[in-house]
């Protein structure tokens, strides 16, 4: 077959700009990872600060820190994970209070449901059967875990969805960048 040199060279130019609109789109992910995750980290690491200072128990502080971490970034994924399905968009058209809530606690639950097979998992790295792996993980610490997640989800997903209204450059226009006199 014989192209065209102009086929050819519009091929070309639209093939760099998959590339690049490729490269802007993981670019942007990214950053939205990070911000996820640096914002979870910060929570979580103040959770565990709270409870060595509560119990007075420093012993293991660099594991909690650890876990604390580790949490936040696979919790992070899981709410990017969470946005990409589309999950929460039902209630996008209501107030941004009921949207939000609505989406901390869909989250909420999700991460709920992630924890218990990250129990379940842990316990058969244990040497435990899978069936009483399940069934002896302790309810009343997953829940209490759940309640400081939804209360920490809920001001994460009202400026995610004020992001979303406002549009991301004005957004970051008013959050990041000094005012104009």
């Amino acid at each position: 077959m014989n192209y065209s040199r102009q086929y050819l060279d519009e091929t070309a130019a639209t093939g760099s700009c998959e590339k690049e609109g490729l490269k802007q789109k993981a670019i942007h992910e990214f950053i939205q990872f990070l911000g996820i995750f640096l914002y979870l980290a910060f929570f979580f690491c103040a959770v565990s600060t709270y409870r060595m200072l509560l119990l007075n128990d420093f012993r293991d502080s660099y594991i909690n820190y650890s876990f604390s971490v580790i949490n936040a970034f696979v919790i992070a994924k899981v709410i990017l994970i969470g946005e990409y399905k589309h999950l929460g968009k039902r209630l996008e058209n209501k107030p941004l209070l009921v949207s939000s809530i609505y989406k901390a606690f869909l989250f909420g639950l999700l991460t709920f449901a992630f924890h218990i097979v990250e129990e379940g998992i842990k316990r058969v790295l244990h040497g435990e059967g899978a069936a009483s792996a399940f069934l002896d993980i302790h309810i009343k610490v997953l829940l209490a875990r759940s309640i400081v997640v939804f209360c920490t989800f809920v001001p994460l997903f009202a400026f995610r969805e004020l992001r979303r209204v406002l549009g991301e450059t004005r957004f970051n226009d008013l959050f990041f960048r000094q005012g104009k006199n």
